[in-house]
């Protein structure tokens, strides 16, 4: 059911506090919980498939350092008794959303077929295949990320273009988590060593400051085992409003 642009600005409205929409992407436990610190109405959402979720296209380093961070999202402490860890695991989601910029509704047609630029094939392993965890004591981003055969650049290895597109999904959801709706204003990035399409590599990403309405963040790309630097970047990213997101001013 299509959506008024006026129901559109009340849906923007009941965002509720900055605070609150920060405390749920700390903690997104389930679908619900993600639609709400998007702060989107459900319909905005395709199927609930979590895409950040093992699939037969990962590779064992893919897997090994999955099960490295994800074995830190929960520990058992003494008598069984379980306790949030020091990560959490960020869920990702093939969105799909109804409204162009200035509230235009999308056709049918168009709604169908978008999807979320990273999560845009429905075939495992061919492109980006990757999970965030995020740790809000240290204020830091990592992401794993298994390139597939699609994302070529040079012969045999990651078009640098792609490799931006992770290096901004990585600082972009760290700044999202510290800052609230933000937007990139920059990516400073220098390109070390071409990574191998099909090899798995570690995003690290942390906060170096905030200033105002502006969020600074330093990243790099390595390789599984840590021994090569293929990428390091300083971002910006730029605190906006849901309000000016969805209504493109």
């Amino acid at each position: 059911m299509a959506w008024s642009l006026g129901r559109i600005c009340k849906s923007v409205q009941r965002l509720g506090s900055l605070s609150s929409v920060q405390s749920q992407l700390s903690h997104p436990a389930t679908s619900g919980s993600v639609r709400t610190m998007l702060g989107l109405p459900s319909s905005c959402f395709s199927k609930t498939r979590d895409f950040s979720l093992p699939n037969s296209s990962w590779g064992p380093e893919m897997m090994r350092l999955y099960k490295h961070y994800n074995s830190q999202c929960e520990v058992v402490m003494e008598g069984g008794v379980k306790q949030e860890g020091p990560w959490r695991r960020l869920p990702s989601y093939n969105r799909v959303l109804k409204y162009a910029t200035g509230g235009v509704y999308l056709n049918k047609i168009i709604q169908s077929k978008a999807r979320l630029f990273t999560r845009n094939t429905g075939d495992p392993g061919v492109a980006f295949e990757y999970v965030l965890f995020f740790n809000r004591e240290e204020q830091r981003c990592v992401g794993i990320f298994q390139a597939g055969h699609l994302l070529e650049g040079p012969p045999g290895h990651v078009h640098g273009g792609a490799t931006a597109t992770m290096i901004d999904t990585v600082t972009g959801a760290l700044a999202l988590i510290l800052s609230g709706p933000v937007v990139t204003a920059n990516l400073n990035i220098n390109y070390r060593k071409p990574i191998p399409l099909g090899s798995t590599v570690l995003l690290e990403s942390s906060l170096d400051r905030k200033e105002g309405k502006k969020t600074f963040i330093t990243s790099k790309v390595t390789s599984s085992d840590g021994s090569k630097l293929h990428t390091d970047t300083t971002a910006l990213f730029v605190s906006i409003s849901f309000s000016n997101l969805l209504l493109g001013s």
